[in-house]
């Protein structure tokens, strides 16, 4: 069995993302002190899929299900899959937020979203906190990734120039205000629990349903 550490260029069919190589590590410790051992896990927008095979070969006791409406990333997904075998990761699912008849049923003890909201329109944040409230078990678990504009901590340069270059290519992206998302989730029954900060000037938001 290959582990991502050995693994010098994706396998055939996969894509990869130098973003996701980087930040797999420290979202992995984050995830691995706040989920619990064993139960069903939600990945939303799973993108290249490095994250998912990543995360389930390092949580066995979890069962990972990836998702992204991308049919061009469910084929990356599960080519990283395919070649890295984690036993716990299920096929990945055509989920997409906005698209309510596409949702899984749940329970999940766990809903995971890495940089997705600021890569979509605001409609997709609160679909991603309704998708949560509806499938999270409770007590359950949304973990949140990505850069976030906060009333209290300066926005770092870099932060400012990627909203401006998201912005310049969608006027419904850009940065998304902390305390709007916090609002947000709180309308379907989640409770921010922690704010982590994170490299690169990102951060983590930590949500239990309540």
């Amino acid at each position: 069995m290959h582990t991502m550490d050995t693994l010098t260029e994706a396998p055939a069919g996969a894509r990869s993302s130098p973003a996701a190589a980087r930040n797999t590590g420290p979202i992995l410790e984050v995830l691995k002190a706040h989920l619990p051992g064993r139960g069903p896990v939600l990945e939303v927008a799973s993108g290249t899929g490095q994250h998912a095979v990543a995360f389930a070969a390092a949580l066995p006791g979890l069962d990972w299900t990836p998702s992204d409406p991308s049919a061009d990333a469910r084929a990356s997904i599960d080519a990283w899959a395919a070649e890295l075998k984690p036993s716990n990761l299920a096929p990945a699912l055509a989920l997409d937020v906005l698209d309510f008849g596409s949702w899984p049923a749940g329970p999940f003890q766990a809903v995971v979203c890495i940089n997705m909201i600021h890569i979509s329109p605001w409609a997709a944040t609160d679909a991603v906190m309704a998708l949560a409230g509806q499938t999270l078990a409770p007590g359950g678990l949304l973990a949140l990734y990505g850069p976030f504009r906060e009333p209290d901590v300066p926005l770092a340069p870099s932060n400012g120039a990627f909203d401006d270059s998201l912005k310049s290519r969608d006027a419904d992206w850009g940065l998304r205000d902390r305390d709007a998302v916090v609002a947000a989730a709180k309308l379907q029954g989640l409770a921010l629990t922690r704010r982590i900060e994170m490299p690169a000037n990102n951060i983590m938001l930590l949500f239990r349903r309540v």
